[in-house]
């Protein structure tokens, strides 16, 4: 028995609502690599060519195409060929300013511990 193939097959596509907090959680989890946190940062004073990111960074040149990669795939940075030269830049200025915030929470969080490093090292003398 020979199937002829159907002339319209298409391929619905359902629309899946995923929760914010899961859309927040795999944003976060796309930053939770220090190459792409250090390529973020570096991006905040403006677009930079691969070459110069490769000379401000201590990885193989391999390792940083693989996170650039994965950054462009999930949008927070775009890429622009110049002839032979690819430039990457942050997709959006709200990315420079998580980054800022995040200093800011680092900050607040070792100053909690250290206060609390400080009041235990009072009672300790004490």
């Amino acid at each position: 028995m020979v199937m002829e193939p159907s002339r319209n097959i298409r391929k619905t596509v359902t629309s899946v609502t995923v929760p914010l907090y899961q859309v927040k959680a795999d944003l976060f989890r796309t930053l939770g690599h220090p190459v792409r946190i250090r390529v973020l940062e570096l991006l905040q004073d403006g677009p930079r060519p691969v070459h110069d990111l490769l000379a401000e960074l201590d990885v193989e040149a391999s390792n940083l195409s693989q996170q650039l990669a994965v950054l462009r795939r999930s949008g927070i940075v775009t890429s622009i060929r110049r002839g032979s030269t690819v430039v990457y830049a942050l997709s959006t200025t709200d990315t420079a300013d998580l980054m800022h915030a995040a200093r800011r929470i680092i900050t607040q969080m070792l100053t909690g511990q250290g206060e609390l490093l400080a009041e235990l090292t009072n009672e300790a003398t004490a």
